[in-house]
């Protein structure tokens, strides 16, 4: 698309190349990284200062009307919850545990354990409230020894904290506490701040623990991420100083990303914050049913900046198509969106540009980055318009990426001040992560878009631990695979499986995206999935996906040659999904044996496609 792009002040992008004996080539910006903060709230006093009348959080009430927060206010409320938690006898060995969803209380208790220097957890919703025998959720609080547990709403937690919380624990809600023992968060708030805040805040420094963040492995066992203070502080700066123009005015977020991850939590709070912006908590999600809510938020909020998986995106486009009033305000002052998570399907790219071109007569950037909880995320970006997906960019201003050989790939290896030290009370796991050079090993492959100007970036090329051989002795390149099929199924899949090792074959089992599916059954009775992925109408269109992706592709190990659609979506029990929507995929092979079994089977069971090669 021949359209100009909204021009914003951007950071600079020059990388330098040192390519060593062993193979090994270090990547590093030629540019030092700026200052930044010894601990986070610093940004908070500052803007308290400056301007303690602004929004910097808002949240619809039960009314429907937004309810917020400014710097000022915000400032004041995490002293006096600091006094509260101290008073409590919080402290690295009695830390803060989060359980709900992002809202204003969530956020100030953050604050204040911040600030005050109290680790804090903010734990996954999916834990409490879509598990059935709390496995995760009794692992993460056995390892954590929380003082202190906070579910804003009682009565919607009340299984979990039954089944899971410390007998030590004093438990705060904001609404309806399930037994005598609950204190309100209103009496937190209530407390007044003493000299020991001002105290406890002059010893957070650097290395203070700020965070631990949960994540799950192929094991699927959460296992705490610690971040601290110089973390997330450099990391903002890191941020600032690849994309400055988030300095030239306040930047404006309508966001639902959780804060129990290190996009949503770390990146968007911590990137409102450090620039003194606005975030307003979106409740919607990009689920059926769940995803009007942020389209109500868009039709009356005008973001500056816009963050989300591409799944989100994906569901953004038909409402943007088929309601001028919102494509009018939604680009009105957008300077840039961001997706992560995921590889974004180039249809809805285009979408965006051409939607954006329509409105305003320009495009808005669009661009990625790679990342991860161990990273604060921030540390490869491409801070530059690239036009398509799986660009990831170049290292951050004070990272130095190490692409190490591992096979036939490169393994991107980071370390810089962003860079986590280790996993809480776990060193065995620590001891494991890092190489001999302390650069700790992402496990993710990338690949450069040009050898020979590393300034023009990297692309991603899969999960190290996910490739596997076939009999022929192919290598399956599984990220770039998946990504590949989820772009060429759009929008009727949600998540695919790769199947094939050791065998002559690559296959799929899929999770199919029911709403996308049901659109195309006629008829107004929504179908139960398992009847609605055997219906003709989406058999046939899913035959003539596979059978025109089959004959597309380059070679054996590219070319899915079956397929099955699974009505049973991915289970976090089984450790199959984890609690950011991510599949496991050794996980998903083992649990479904016999799925992988009858993708192989000859002759092959009626459920399972397959393709049709030309002669």
């Amino acid at each position: 698309m021949d359209a100009p792009v909204r021009r914003v002040r951007m950071g600079a992008t020059a990388t330098t190349r040192e390519a060593r004996g062993d193979g090994v080539v270090m990547l590093r910006s030629p540019h030092p990284l700026g200052r930044y903060p010894e601990r986070l709230t610093e940004r908070l006093e500052h803007w308290a200062r400056r301007a303690p009348d602004r929004v910097f959080l808002a949240q619809r009430d039960a009314a429907g009307a937004w309810r917020t927060v400014g710097y000022g206010a915000a400032l004041s409320l995490a002293r006096r919850l600091g006094a509260a938690l101290l008073a409590r006898g919080l402290g690295p060995e009695r830390p803060l545990a989060i359980l709900s969803d992002n809202d204003i209380e969530h956020a100030l208790l953050g604050l204040a354990a911040l600030h005050v220097g109290v680790p804090y957890a903010p734990i996954s919703p999916a834990y409490a409230l879509l598990s059935t025998d709390f496995a995760k959720l009794k692992h993460v609080l056995g390892l954590l020894t929380p003082g202190l547990v906070f579910a804003a709403d009682g009565a919607r937690y009340q299984k979990a904290i039954a089944a899971a919380l410390p007998r030590d624990a004093t438990l705060v809600v904001t609404v309806d506490p399930p037994d005598g023992r609950a204190v309100r968060f209103g009496e937190l708030a209530a407390t007044a701040p003493t000299e020991a805040v001002d105290r406890a805040a002059a010893r957070v420094g650097p290395d203070t623990v700020a965070k631990i963040l949960f994540t799950s492995g192929s094991t699927g066992l959460p296992k705490g991420v610690i971040n601290t203070q110089r973390m997330l502080c450099s990391n903002q700066q890191q941020i600032l100083e690849a994309m400055p123009f988030l300095a030239d005015e306040p930047p404006v977020l309508v966001d639902w990303l959780p804060w129990n991850h290190t996009f949503g939590g770390n990146h968007n709070v911590g990137l409102t914050l450090y620039n003194g912006g606005t975030l307003y908590i979106d409740e919607g999600k990009p689920l059926p049913g769940m995803f009007e809510e942020t389209v109500r938020n868009l039709r009356e909020v005008a973001p500056t900046v816009y963050y989300n998986v591409p799944k989100g995106f994906e569901m953004l486009v038909p409402y943007l198509e088929a309601e001028p009033d919102l494509r009018a305000r939604f680009f009105s002052r957008l300077t840039m969106t961001f997706y992560a998570g995921a590889g974004l399907s180039q249809y809805v790219w285009d979408s965006l540009d051409r939607l954006a071109v329509a409105t305003c007569g320009e495009r808005v950037m669009m661009v990625t980055g790679l990342g991860a909880t161990e990273t604060a995320p921030y540390a490869i970006c491409a801070n530059w318009e690239t036009g398509r997906s799986g660009h990831i960019g170049v290292p951050a201003p004070g990272v130095d990426l190490k692409l190490a050989p591992v096979g036939d790939k490169l393994e991107a290896r980071v370390r810089g001040p962003n860079v986590f030290p280790g996993y809480w009370r776990q060193p065995e796991l620590t001891r494991t992560c890092f190489d001999d050079e302390g650069f700790w090993c992402m496990g993710d492959a990338v690949r450069f878009v040009d050898p020979s100007a590393p300034g023009r970036g990297l692309m991603f090329d899969g999960r190290l631990s996910e490739d596997f051989k076939l009999t022929s002795g192919t290598w399956v390149s599984v990220g770039p695979l998946r990504a590949a099929f989820i772009q060429h199924f759009a929008p009727l899949v949600r998540d695919v499986v790769i199947a094939g090792h050791d065998r002559d074959d690559v296959t799929a089992l899929v999770f199919p995206d029911l709403a996308a599916c049901g659109a195309l059954v006629a008829g107004r009775t929504p179908l139960a999935p398992a009847a609605l992925v055997e219906h003709p109408a989406v058999r046939a269109r899913f035959q003539a996906l596979l059978d025109a992706f089959a004959a597309a592709a380059t070679g054996g190990a590219r070319r899915v040659v079956r397929a099955l659609l699974l009505a049973e979506p991915p289970s976090i029990d089984s450790h199959e999904m984890t609690d950011k929507g991510s599949i496991n995929q050794r996980a998903v092979l083992a649990n479904r044996a016999a799925q992988v079994a009858a993708l192989y089977a000859e002759p092959p069971s009626p459920p399972v496609l397959v393709a049709r090669l030309p002669a």
